[in-house]
C-alpha cells in the first residue's frame, strides 16, 4: 500500500487534475458538456480505488491536510467578487435576478427534501442533492459534505459528487433547448446592437459605473509584487475569517469553514471600491481562485469512497428528474416574464437553467450557443454571469446554512 504524506498527495492530486485535462482534449465531448478537468482526473482515481476496494485492496492512503485550505481559499477568491458597486451596475435585473435564483434555491431543498422523505431517507440528503450541490456546483457540495456527514447523512461527500456532476450534464444539456423554446415560440429576435459584454451594456450610464467597470476589466500588468500583494489579501482574510467563524460557532450556529473569509473579503472588496486603499487586482485575485479550486477539487475527489453510494441510485435519478422538470417550468414563466419576455429574457432563462443545474461555466456555454444562432445579447452576459459567479454563492451558503441549523 503506497502512504501519500500532504505535500505527496498535493502532487498527485495535481498529477490527477493534469490527467483529467488531457482526457477533455482526446475526448472532445468532455469539454463541450463542460466536465472540468480536476473531476475527470479526481473521479478516475477514486473509480480506480473503487475497483480496488471491492477486490478487498486498498493501494493508497491520502493525507488530505493541504485539502481545506485550498477550499478556503477558493471562496474566499469569491468573497473578493462580491462587490455593492458591481451590483448597482447591473441595476435592477441583477437584484431581480438573484432574488429568483435565492428563491429558486430554496425550492431546490424543499424539493429534495420531499424526495428523500418518500424513499425514506434523512431529509436533509434532499438538502445535499438541492441547492448544496446543484446550485453549489461541486465545490461547494464537497465543501458542506463533512458538516452533513456530522448531521448523519452517511457517504454525504460522495453523493455531493454524483449530484453536481448529473447536475452539470444536465443543465448542459437542457438549457440550451429551453432558450431555443422560447426564442422560437415567441419570435424573439436580438435588437443587434452591441456585443456580449458588461460594458456594451452599460456604455450610456453615468461616470461612476464607467469607473468601475473600467476598474474590473482594465489590463493589469502581472509581476511578483502584484501577485505577492494579492495572495497576502487572501490570506490576511482566511486568518480573519477564521476568527469570524470560531466567533459564529461558538454561537451555536453550523457553518461551513470557508464562511468567515469570504465575508471578510467581501469587506475588503467593497472598501476598496469605496476608497480605493487596498488597491486590489481582480484579475489577480480570480486567477489566484482559479489555481486553489481544480487542486482543491481533484484532491477531494480521488478521495472519494464511492462504495458508499450502494442503495442511492434510485433516489439521486428521481431528485434529478424531479429538479430538471422543476427548474425548466420555472423558466418557461417566472423567470422569462420577470426577466422582461424578450430576447435578452430568453437567453438569461437557458443561462438559468445552466447554473442552477451546474455552474456558471455552463450558463455561459449555454447562452454563447443561443447567440451563436439568433443573435447578441448584451443584456444577458452582464446580468447572468454576475449572479451566478458571485451573488449567488452568498445567498445560497447562508440558505444551505439555515437549511442545517434548522433540520440538522
Amino acid at each position: 500500500m503506497l502512504e501519500l504524506k500532504a505535500l505527496d498527495t498535493l502532487a498527485f492530486g495535481g498529477l490527477a487534475l493534469l490527467l483529467g485535462q488531457g482526457a477533455r482534449i482526446v475526448l472532445p465531448v468532455l469539454a463541450r458538456h463542460n466536465i472540468p478537468g480536476p473531476i475527470i482526473g479526481g473521479l478516475s482515481v477514486a473509480l480506480v480505488t473503487l475497483i480496488a476496494h471491492a477486490q478487498g485492496v486498498t493501494l493508497v492512503t491520502f493525507d488530505t491536510a493541504v485539502q481545506a485550505p485550498l477550499m478556503i481559499a477558493f471562496f474566499t477568491t469569491v468573497g473578493f467578487g462580491a462587490s455593492a458597486s458591481l451590483l448597482r451596475v447591473g441595476g435592477p435585473q441583477v437584484a431581480l435576478f438573484l432574488a429568483v435564483a435565492t428563491v429558486f434555491a430554496i425550492l431546490q431543498n424543499t424539493v429534495g427534501m420531499l424526495v428523500a422523505m418518500a424513499f425514506g431517507l434523512d431529509p436533509l440528503f434532499g438538502v445535499l442533492a438541492g441547492s448544496v450541490t446543484l446550485t453549489g456546483g461541486p465545490a461547494t457540495g464537497l465543501a458542506f459534505a463533512p458538516l452533513f456527514e456530522e448531521a448523519g447523512v452517511s457517504g454525504a461527500a460522495s453523493v455531493a459528487v454524483a449530484t453536481a456532476m448529473a447536475g452539470i450534464v444536465a443543465g448542459g444539456l437542457v438549457g440550451g433547448p429551453l432558450g431555443t423554446f422560447l426564442i422560437e415560440r415567441n419570435r424573439l429576435r436580438t435588437s443587434g446592437t452591441a456585443p456580449p459584454t458588461a460594458r456594451a451594456e452599460v456604455k450610456d450610464d453615468s461616470d461612476e459605473e464607467e469607473e468601475i467597470l473600467e476598474r474590473w476589466t482594465a489590463p493589469e500588468a502581472v509581476d511578483a509584487h502584484a501577485v505577492l500583494r494579492s495572495l497576502i489579501f487572501v490570506l490576511a482574510a482566511m486568518w480573519l475569517g477564521s476568527w469570524v467563524s470560531a466567533g459564529v460557532a461558538a454561537l451555536g450556529l453550523t457553518l461551513p469553514a470557508y464562511i468567515g473569509a469570504m465575508v471578510v473579503a467581501a469587506v475588503i472588496r467593497n472598501v476598496d471600491d469605496a476608497t480605493g486603499w487596498f488597491r486590489l487586482s481582480h484579475r489577480l485575485l480570480d486567477t489566484l481562485g482559479a489555481v486553489a479550486l481544480p487542486l482543491f477539487l481533484a484532491m477531494a475527489l480521488m478521495t472519494l469512497r464511492l462504495w458508499e453510494l450502494s442503495g442511492l441510485a434510485w433516489p439521486l435519478v428521481v431528485n434529478l428528474v424531479v429538479q430538471v422538470a422543476l427548474v425548466l417550468a420555472v423558466c418557461c414563466w417566472p423567470v422569462y416574464r420577470l426577466m422582461g419576455r424578450d430576447y435578452d429574457a430568453a437567453v438569461m432563462s437557458g443561462g438559468f437553467v445552466g447554473f442552477m443545474l451546474g455552474t456558471t461555466a455552463n450558463a455561459m456555454a449555454v447562452m454563447r450557443t443561443l447567440v451563436e444562432r439568433y443573435g447578441e445579447a448584451p443584456r444577458a452576459f452582464l446580468v447572468a454571469p454576475l449572479v451566478g459567479a458571485f451573488f449567488i454563492d452568498f445567498s445560497n451558503a447562508l440558505i444551505i446554512t439555515g437549511f442545517l441549523n434548522l433540520f440538522g
